[in-house]
């Protein structure tokens, strides 16, 4: 016997809802930089050691990288406006703890403790998004803003932990957090009301979430440690080898039992598999350049914090353009690839800008063109990226789809920060070498050294981003996105009738 959800009718409280999905969105992207300006006055105040305040960052990224499937699959299993909401109590509350603590073991608690609530709260809102906007123009619109902010949050992040940092306290970097998630929990379980029939409601898979996590830990664990160890060292080494033979065991698993974590189907649909794989290589090179300009602006021109963190203003208003007037207005125009494709090769004439960085290079006439090209480009391709993340896939698998984006970021930030990191040392320590002898002002050489590591580095940011619009033109091939309606399995084996966009090839 079957039943029929049908969902065709518009959500009238949709928009309401995306307002607090966004704003979700926004502190999760924030935390992930808004931590770093104030990381040497939290380490000065507790008494952090050097070689222990990477953790810091670490903490985050492990628990968050390491649980996102998880966390996509109990949003798929208890529903996600409920994971959405413990998502945002639990983060609330660990940054109130990171707020408060009083030694290191407490602050790296309270970080681990948000990059795991983190890891639900992200998948749930994104998931929500695509069962809840089901118009193809309205939804182009609602992944423009979300593709907006999951862009430029981590640069709006520099310019408020600066000023955070600068006119209050470290803790407020952590405090500020709480306001964000109480309004939009608050919001989110008056307003938003998730469709039905699209849990998934078979059982759960341990061996997969066991294998999954260990797997994403190692992984982003390695790089980390490269960055800081080096690439040869033997625990990064073995935290590699531990990492491909988990994540092999986990896909081999994933083929044989009932209900995987992550069913293979989500991932072997070209386009799916071509957003996460062109998005995870696009995060590498921005996240690199998030680095190298903060250092560039404030080690080698001597900018504030706050200074520095307004200096990012035009990427993130060319972001925000890209995404919210470029994409989504050309989305239900043309295929994804379109906008996808052009949009990483003009973000990439950007970062070539960049590779002409020099220790007085203007700000105008050459850091403020580079960063809009930089943030039109990626904004552009962004939101059809988030939107085509979901394409096609059954409604009881969304969350778990979702998390494949958001997995795809956090690796990709981790290996960028590590990749581009190691690059620029390397480069900056053989200019140094070949350059001390002749050199009169060891000052003037240093910084010259630490331009020349940056813009060897950005060098390789910009052949990513080429292998990002490759990528984006070869395996997505879905044509631009029109309304009808589908039928889905959902997850106790029922069908239900869904209306869903779906895809004119």
């Amino acid at each position: 016997m079957s039943k029929t959800a049908d969902i065709s009718l518009p959500d009238p409280s949709r928009w309401k809802a995306l307002v607090f999905i966004a704003l979700a969105q926004l502190m999760v992207v924030l935390d992930a930089t808004i931590v770093n300006i104030a990381l040497p006055h939290a380490q000065h105040d507790l008494g952090i050691s050097e070689g222990n305040k990477q953790w810091v960052i670490t903490a985050y990224a492990l628990a968050f990288g390491g649980l996102l499937l998880f966390g996509g699959r109990i949003a798929d299993l208890w529903g996600r406006k409920r994971a959405f909401v413990v998502g945002l109590l639990g983060f609330a509350g660990a940054s109130a703890l990171g707020g408060a603590a009083t030694g290191e073991v407490m602050l790296l608690g309270s970080r681990a403790l948000q990059g795991a609530f983190g890891a639900l709260l992200a998948p749930a809102a994104l998931s929500l998004l695509a069962v809840m906007f089901t118009d193809a123009k309205e939804r182009a619109k609602a992944f423009g803003i979300y593709g907006a902010i999951a862009g430029g949050g981590g640069a709006v992040g520099l310019i408020l932990g600066g000023v955070l940092t600068e006119y209050l306290n470290w803790r407020w970097t952590f405090f500020v957090n709480i306001p964000f998630a109480i309004v939009a929990a608050a919001g989110a379980y008056f307003v938003i009301r998730e469709p039905a029939g699209s849990r998934n409601r078979s059982t759960l898979d341990i061996p997969g979430v066991v294998l999954s996590t260990l797997g994403l830990v190692s992984l982003v664990y390695g790089f980390t440690r490269a960055e800081s160890d080096g690439w040869s060292d033997t625990t990064t080494v073995g935290l590699f080898v531990a990492s491909a033979l988990l994540l092999a065991a986990f896909v081999f698993t994933e083929a044989k039992v009932k209900s995987p974590l992550l069913p293979l189907r989500v991932l072997t649909e070209r386009n799916r598999g071509g957003v996460y794989l062109s998005l995870g290589l696009a995060i590498i090179a921005m996240f690199g350049l998030f680095l190298f300009l903060t250092y560039y602006l404030q080690i080698v021109r001597g900018y504030s914090p706050v200074k520095t963190g307004f200096a990012f203003l035009p990427m993130i208003a060319g972001m925000i353009a890209g995404s919210t007037q470029i994409g989504a207005r050309l989305m239900t125009r043309v295929a994804p690839r379109l906008l996808m494709g052009p949009g990483f090769l003009v973000a990439g004439a950007g970062m070539l800008m960049l590779t002409q960085l020099e220790v007085g290079s203007s700000y105008a006439g050459l850091i403020l063109p580079a960063q809009l090209l930089l943030g039109l480009g990626m904004g552009t391709a962004f939101m059809p990226a988030m939107s085509l993340a979901t394409h096609g896939v059954r409604p009881e698998d969304a969350g778990v789809a979702s998390a494949m984006v958001n997995t795809s970021q956090q690796v990709g930030g981790a290996i960028g920060t590590a990749l581009l990191n190691t690059i620029a040392a390397s480069a900056t320590t053989a200019y140094i070498a070949s350059h001390a002898a002749g050199a009169t002002n060891q000052q003037l050489l240093q910084a010259q050294a630490m331009v020349h590591g940056y813009s060897n580095a950005i060098w390789w940011a910009v052949g990513i981003l080429a292998a990002a619009s490759a990528i984006a033109f070869t395996l997505i091939n879905t044509g631009r996105p029109g309304a009808g309606s589908v039928t889905a399995a959902s997850g106790d084996g029922v069908e239900d009738e869904i209306k869903v966009p779906v895809v004119a090839h």
